[in-house]
């Protein structure tokens, strides 16, 4: 399938400086819903006389089975970044520790806390969390 107009749903970038990000919300043609994350970059190749620029594009799809999940660790990621939460990421051997467990959890639960405090401003995110 072709990215062409019909297939796309919804569709918000952000300009930061050189990088552009784009978040598609897209459609397949079984109807289900999909989102695209594409980062371009633009890039010179050529010289200060003769400048050729090229746009350099990451792309993340994201599909609905996956929604919470990612939606869940990102919000977890940015209060952790903002200083907000306490800087805990197990790995798959200590998180089956059961004395990691709640260390986790707690965490979860302060960042969720965290959330529910947040202004009445929608997140792009949240706007797609309530397409679905």
């Amino acid at each position: 399938m072709g990215d062409t107009e019909k297939d796309l749903v919804y569709s918000e970038s952000i300009k930061a400086g050189k990088r552009i990000y784009y978040f598609d919300v897209k459609q397949s043609r079984n109807g289900d819903r999909y989102i695209a994350i594409t980062e371009s970059k633009k890039i010179n190749e050529g010289t200060m006389d003769n400048p050729r620029f090229v746009f350099e594009k990451h792309k993340l799809f994201l599909y609905k089975e996956d929604y919470e999940k990612f939606v869940d660790a990102l919000m977890k990621t940015l209060e952790v970044a903002k200083g907000n939460a306490p800087a805990v990421s197990p790995t798959v051997e200590e998180a089956s520790v059961s004395a990691e467990i709640p260390a986790v959890e707690e965490a979860a639960a302060s960042v969720e806390e965290s959330v529910e405090e947040t202004t009445e401003k929608k997140s792009f995110l949240d706007k797609v969390k309530d397409i679905f």
